[in-house]
């Protein structure tokens, strides 16, 4: 087993490149996570924190560099693979829950699953099992609706280890919510990655949040500066 569950080597992106209107977003962006580690990515808005975290989840492609996931470089690999990757190696949380509304919270863990090539019984087991982890088991049958921010916002946490992953990226999985349901859910997601020994990078403006962490990395102007 690889010690490093992601690996991004002298990242770089820019879009529009050699328009008037390029934009150099990432440079030389290098990052490593130990497996078992949860790091905070710090970074004002435009800095390029979305962009980083899309190509270390395989939603993007780098201009040049490197992105190893469990050892495996992802940038050598087709987009077959790399889809296979992102399904089953990464889960992915996001400021909006993006819950499918036509499905109670129960059902959207499972679908995930069932795409996955679970079965049904085991897909709906796991599901159970995560949300009571996260305390909102009693609201499994409950349309996205008819949770509150908080709860919606666990839910999404639940999706996205439905399948297991190693790695966890999280892109200010708080920012919608105010500071005291901030501070009860930042607290369910980390007892949640803590307990199943995910390694997670979270993008997150709040310095409180950052501390409660291993430790941080400061993402300006495109570069790792700590």
């Amino acid at each position: 087993m690889n010690d490093q569950a992601l690996v991004l080597n002298a990242i770089c992106k820019t879009y529009n490149a050699g328009k008037p209107n390029e934009v150099r977003v990432l440079r030389d962006v290098s990052v490593t996570l130990d497996r078992g580690e949860v790091v905070a990515l710090v970074a004002p808005s435009g800095a390029g924190k979305s962009t980083l975290l899309h190509i270390a989840g395989l939603l993007d492609t780098p201009d040049t560099g490197d992105v190893l996931v469990d050892g495996t470089n992802m940038t050598r690999l087709g987009d077959d693979a790399r889809t296979l990757a992102r399904r089953g190696q990464i889960g992915f949380i996001y400021q909006f829950h993006h819950l499918l509304p036509e499905f109670s919270a129960l059902e959207n863990i499972v679908l995930p699953q069932l795409a996955n090539g679970v079965g049904a019984s085991e897909a709906r087991d796991r599901a159970r099992m995560l949300l009571d982890r996260v305390g909102v088991g009693k609201r499994a049958d409950h349309r996205p609706a008819a949770l509150s921010g908080g709860e919606q916002q666990r839910v999404a946490f639940c999706r996205a280890l439905a399948n297991a992953p190693g790695l966890l990226l999280a892109d200010e999985p708080t920012g919608n919510l105010d500071p005291t349901t901030s501070d009860q859910v930042f607290g369910a997601l980390m007892d949640l990655v803590r307990e199943t020994g995910l390694s997670a990078l979270i993008a997150t403006h709040n310095m409180d949040l950052a501390k409660r962490m291993d430790r941080m990395l400061r993402l300006e102007e495109g570069r790792v500066v700590g």
